[in-house]
């Protein structure tokens, strides 16, 4: 069942004053995924408490790194059920996990960090972690 909106919308207007373009249905997921050139981003979010206190905060500071990706999009684990699912079409062989990160590369996944890889890290090693992918996957040549 999904969750109280008037709970979830602060936690989505957190990651969507980003920039981050939200996806709330299959049908947007595959637009923005399916095909896709360049690098892009899905952050899965989630009401935990490790995406409160350490995934959004990441991210946050990973959009701030030089390099980026070229677009970055957000599901809502939970809330937008038929979204999330689809964007977890795309991370083949991943578990599911929220939060998480998916980051693509000229269509294919390049680099998923998973919950377990978020709980018991503090944002700014996230964020390190995904600075030192956006560089490797993102740098334009």
């Amino acid at each position: 069942m999904p969750y109280d909106p008037d709970l979830v919308q602060p936690m989505k207007d957190e990651v969507t004053r980003l920039g981050v373009k939200e996806l709330t249905d299959a049908q947007a997921v595959d637009a923005a995924l399916k095909d896709a050139n360049g690098t892009a981003l899905v952050f899965v979010n989630s009401v935990c408490g490790c995406a409160a206190g350490r995934a959004r905060p990441a991210l946050e500071l990973a959009l701030q790194h030089k390099t980026k990706p070229d677009r970055t999009y957000t599901v809502f684990a939970g809330q937008d059920v038929e979204a999330t699912a689809q964007a977890r079409s795309y991370f083949a062989g991943q578990p599911p996990s929220s939060p998480s990160i998916a980051l693509f590369k000229e269509g294919k996944l390049v680099t998923m960090v998973h919950r377990h890889m978020i709980e018991g890290r503090d944002a700014t090693e996230i964020a390190g972690d995904l600075a030192a992918a956006f560089d490797k996957h993102c740098a334009k040549k």
